[in-house]
């Protein structure tokens, strides 16, 4: 094997990648450390200001001088290098081996130079063992398109320069400048899949199918083209489906769309709004529920993110509603306002404010609904059941009763900034404003 066809390799692939200074991924082992070094070895990655970080996961009794021996490395190669150690939770639902890769993952984002492209070791073997263990999870192409050699991470891009090259073309490299590497030992512990598999499986296969690597590589290629016209088409679908709010989606039309477009869809219609992805078990229930829901029921599915962030979404009408969980606030809260400074209601409700404040201080009183509420609004000729009122202006159920509801000398004045009386439009001399947590639909 030509040790000299990685740094070949890279400095034909940084030519053409966009301009940023480099920050590579450096764990130490073998592979990184020869990502590294060849780098270190070209002008032009120097030249885009190289660095390296370092991420110690505490899950082995000698990660502090594992931590030591990058930077003595880093040192000798005269680049610079952050060390971020991170705490693993290990009792995460997803397994220790996939709550450090998303440890590390959050550390490179939280702790990346401003502008930095992450630069990481993973080569064709990697590609052909997450291939396949996305197989063995049942996923689609979106998943068995494999691992991306450029995409977004947060604000910064992530480069995969070595996804085309097998680990040998490393292991020359790095034998051949007689570097020192760290062997982690649970590299070895064939309790994680990924270990499993690489230990067990792939040598096995390969004495069967000795282009194995080839051939999957071939197919992530075929699943990568076949994935990019799906997020096309799942783009030209949201667009279609999408409401005047960002945060609804018409389900009708959702449900209509194919297999492979659905769940696709609506992923990509989350990922917009800020909220987790829900797995496969997540988009079934919402399919059955709205599928077999009669129209007076209000069906909700709900999950939790790999981050701990909460989604749910609920479905209301023609409509169904994206957003993030809050707190059930006190049904019996209550509270004395002037009008003149913001009021923050309870359970993250939102705030309400008089703009402009009133010149002198009111003796207002704010609370939430309790249910048999009555008013006249302004342009009524006579007072109405706030229910009725609420169902008309097609108000989801589970806002309602998170608006705030203003009283006055023991008169209901007004509901939130949807309506109000005469006399409060009188008392106010200015605008009543609501601002939720979570968007209150215009009135139809």
């Amino acid at each position: 094997m030509n040790a000299a066809a990685l740094p070949d390799h890279l400095e034909s692939a940084l030519a053409a990648l966009a301009p940023g200074p480099l920050c590579v991924g450096y764990s130490g082992g073998l592979d990184s450390l020869a990502l590294l070094h060849a780098l270190a070895s070209l002008p032009a990655a120097r030249a885009r200001g190289l660095s390296a970080i370092h991420v110690d996961h505490g899950l082995h009794a000698d990660s502090a001088d594992w931590a030591l021996h990058c930077q003595a490395v880093a040192a000798g190669l005269q680049l610079p290098l952050r060390i971020v150690r991170v705490a693993v939770p290990r009792a995460s639902g997803d397994g220790l081996e996939a709550a450090a890769r998303a440890a590390r993952l959050d550390a490179f984002r939280r702790h990346l130079p401003a502008d930095a492209i992450l630069v990481l070791a993973h080569h064709a073997n990697d590609q052909t063992e997450t291939v396949l263990l996305k197989l063995l999870r049942g996923a689609g192409p979106e998943g068995l398109r494999g691992m991306r050699a450029l995409r977004p991470l947060g604000t910064h891009l992530l480069w995969r320069p070595l996804l085309a090259l097998p680990r040998a073309t490393l292991q020359a490299y790095a034998q051949a400048q007689a570097l020192q590497w760290i062997d982690d030992p649970s590299n070895a512990d064939t309790r994680h899949a990924r270990n499993f598999l690489r230990q067990a499986v792939l040598p096995l296969l390969r004495t069967r199918w000795p282009r194995l690597d080839t051939t999957i590589a071939h197919s992530a290629r075929w699943q990568e083209a076949a994935a990019a016209q799906l997020d096309r088409d799942a783009a030209i679908a949201l667009a279609q489906l999408q409401g005047l709010d960002p945060a609804t989606l018409d389900w009708t039309g959702w449900l209509g769309l194919g297999d492979a477009l659905r769940p696709l869809t609506l992923r990509i219609w989350l990922r917009g709004l800020g909220l987790p992805p829900p797995e496969h078990v997540h988009i079934e229930q919402l399919q059955q529920q709205l599928r077999r829901a009669d129209d007076d029921r209000n069906p909700c599915v709900s999950w939790s993110g790999p981050d701990g962030s909460n989604a749910e979404l609920r479905r209301y009408r023609d409509l169904v509603y994206a957003l993030a969980p809050q707190p059930a606030p006190p049904p019996d809260w209550e509270q004395r306002w002037d009008g003149r400074g913001t009021l923050t209601l309870p359970g993250g409700g939102g705030t309400l404010s008089l703009t402009p404040p009133p010149d002198a201080a009111l003796d207002l009183t704010v609370r939430l609904r309790r249910g048999g509420e009555r008013l006249r609004p302004v342009g009524h000729a006579h007072s109405r059941e706030l229910r009725d009122l609420l169902q008309q202006a097609g108000i989801p159920p589970w806002l309602r009763g998170r608006l705030p509801i203003v009283y006055g000398g023991g008169e209901l004045l007004a509901v939130a900034d949807l309506w109000q009386t005469a006399r409060a439009e009188a008392l106010f001399g200015g605008t009543l404003q609501f601002r939720p947590a979570v968007p209150v639909p215009p009135r139809d």
